[in-house]
């Protein structure tokens, strides 16, 4: 199910704020990681703003739920990490989009997974757009989604190891054998 494309921050009155205490409310202070505003022409105002926002994996669903609420999170890209003991995915939203300068927001939601437990739901039935940058955190760094319908390959070749993931380093990442040169 994706969600219903709601009217935009201009058409519903709701501002920026009002999305950043709703987060505070329900997820914590520490939910909001950082919040920039970016500033351009003669005069230096606020054309947009960027928030990073930090969220346990078992709510997950849940933040995006609340982005949902406010305006229709417009998925850009997803990015991932391998950091230690976990991989750290963090998911690219536009937020505002139609709202006017000062108004649009690019948030960040960052979810650290444990590598001993790399499940993490899928956006695909809210979003149908990140089936590609979930296939691709799969196979680079071993991340399942679950509810993700189709798990192919989509950059390494079909005879690729998959136990072998590019990204990461640890154990399970390229071993010199898996890597060739090239001239």
């Amino acid at each position: 199910m994706t969600f219903p494309v709601k009217g935009l921050n201009a058409e519903t009155g709701r501002e920026p704020e009002e999305l950043l205490a709703r987060i505070r409310e329900l997820f914590g202070e520490g939910a909001v990681v950082d919040v920039r505003a970016h500033t351009a022409g003669l005069k230096e105002e606020v054309q947009y703003r960027d928030i990073w926002l930090s969220v346990e994996k078992g709510r997950f669903l849940e933040m995006i739920d609340v982005l949902a609420e406010f305006d229709f999170p417009m998925f850009h890209v997803m990015s991932g990490n391998d950091d230690g003991d976990v991989v750290t995915l963090n998911y690219h939203f536009g937020i505002f989009q139609c709202a006017g300068r000062g108004k649009r927001f690019g948030a960040t939601v960052s979810v650290a997974l444990p590598k001993v437990d790399l499940v993490i739901p899928s956006l695909f039935s809210r979003i149908p757009g990140v089936e590609y940058s979930e296939r691709e955190m799969r196979e680079m760094l071993g991340i399942e989604f679950d509810g993700l319908p189709n798990t192919a390959l989509v950059f390494l070749p079909e005879d690729w190891d998959e136990a072998v993931k590019p990204w990461r380093r640890d154990e399970t990442g390229p071993k010199p054998e898996h890597v060739r040169e090239l001239s």
